[in-house]
């Protein structure tokens, strides 16, 4: 494999330890905004008066932003390089989060959808700028690893995040309150996650990072490279790892939306409890997360991945035949199920793609698109059959991502040194 080349004085390898523990902060964000909009669905509920379906309409403008400006995002970065257009992209998601005010004050749900929209374009642009940015500082082969460990920040800040719907957002049905002020409990929350958003926009403007200006001159391809040649839509491991981030995503993301309401119909009546006990499928996710970094010491990305496919095949199962506690924690579990499947999808997704890396980034970062259609059929589902007879769909999803990790990560061509 070709590698960045150094100017002669430099004697020894560039250090990436800080660069990596910036970029593992921008993870910690944008894991906290995607559940923290994931677990606004019961505050939608309840001001809108909406079932299921209709209230995973907020999960689905959130990916949806995914599908519109993740290509555009690895364009922006062939254009301005990756650290520009992180800053761009913290500054988008100012925007979107100051526009939960007026969409709080008008108690407009279309106001709603389209503040969460603005802020997941933002957070669009950093992910597709995030995750090859981690996996391209340093060797290829530690890649799945590397970016493992940087997600596992990423499931901390959404561990946080159903704490923060509990305790600031989320009102005690109990208590008679008027839709106004159901709907004005977000304003806080998201004034203060603005201002945070606006001071890391200017923190990350004015820090050193690596001048990887485009991917083509870090991994470059040589005169000739068939590489270079190539539509990046002919890899079939990129592709169908596109296909793998869209179920994945969209599993964790259902899973995530429900959970609450689960809970509560699986006799959790207290929402502060509720949640709590969300919070912790994230922190079963993050825990996975460190132990799978170092466990890929020894065991293949690919291998753990179908391994981890099958479990949560298996608690969902589990979940769908029982009741109570064992329901309730037998979805919860499905946290370490879900642990490394997005960054060792995304990983073995761009393996050996050299000079196309961000190209291939873009690509499979439409697969996170799969957080609004999977959640929106999951929830029209259970409006249909039940919460727990709609587990059927994201089981279908845990059945390709480990057929992706037995057979699809396969890459069709290997680069030689």
């Amino acid at each position: 494999m070709v590698t960045r080349s150094t100017p002669p004085a430099a004697s020894s390898a560039p250090n990436y330890i800080v660069p990596f523990i910036t970029v593992t902060i921008l993870f910690g964000i944008f894991g906290f905004l995607t559940n923290l909009n994931s677990n606004l669905m019961p505050h939608l509920k309840s001001i809108f008066d909406l079932s299921y379906g209709p209230a995973m309409l907020a999960t689905a403008a959130w990916f949806f932003a995914y599908l519109v400006f993740s290509v555009p995002s690895a364009k922006l970065i062939e254009a301005v390089g990756y650290k520009r257009t992180m800053v761009i992209s913290l500054f988008i998601m100012v925007v979107g989060a100051l526009l939960f005010l007026p969409a709080a004050n008008l108690i407009s749900f279309p106001l709603f959808l389209t503040a969460i929209f603005v802020l997941a374009t933002g957070v669009t642009a950093l992910q597709t700028s995030a995750n090859p940015y981690v996996s391209i500082l340093g060797p290829e082969h530690s890649a799945p690893a590397r970016l493992t460990l940087a997600q596992a920040f990423n499931s901390l800040g959404a561990a946080v995040a159903p704490l923060v719907v509990g305790h600031f957002i989320l009102t005690d049905p109990s208590k008679v309150a008027s839709k106004a002020s159901i709907a004005h409990t977000v304003q806080g929350p998201y004034i203060a996650i603005a201002a945070a958003l606006l001071v890391l926009g200017f923190a990350v403007m004015f820090m050193h990072l690596p001048a990887i200006t485009r991917t083509q001159s870090f991994r470059p391809g040589k005169d000739g490279d068939p590489l270079l040649g190539r539509s990046i839509w002919s890899y079939r491991h990129t592709v169908l790892g596109m296909v793998g981030i869209f179920f994945y995503v969209g599993v964790e993301i259902a899973l995530a939306a429900i959970a609450i309401s689960y809970f509560r119909t699986q006799g959790i009546s207290s929402i502060k409890i509720a949640t709590s006990i969300a919070s912790l499928y994230f922190v079963f996710i993050m825990a996975g997360r460190f132990l799978g970094s170092f466990l890929m010491t020894w065991i293949k990305a690919e291998k753990l991945l179908s391994i981890l496919g099958f479990l949560g095949v298996a608690l969902l199962l589990v979940s769908m035949f029982s009741h109570g506690p064992v329901a309730i924690w037998s979805l919860v579990l499905c946290g370490v199920a879900n642990s490394i499947m997005y960054p060792n999808i995304f990983a073995l997704g761009i393996a050996e793609l050299g000079p196309m890396t961000s190209e291939g980034s873009g690509v499979i970062t439409m697969g996170n698109v799969g957080g609004a259609v999977i959640p929106l059929l999951f929830g029209a589902l259970a409006d249909k059959v039940g919460i727990q007879y709609a587990f059927i769909l994201p089981i279908i999803g845990y059945f390709y991502v480990a057929y992706y990790g037995l057979s699809g990560y396969k890459p069709t061509r290997a680069v030689k040194a």
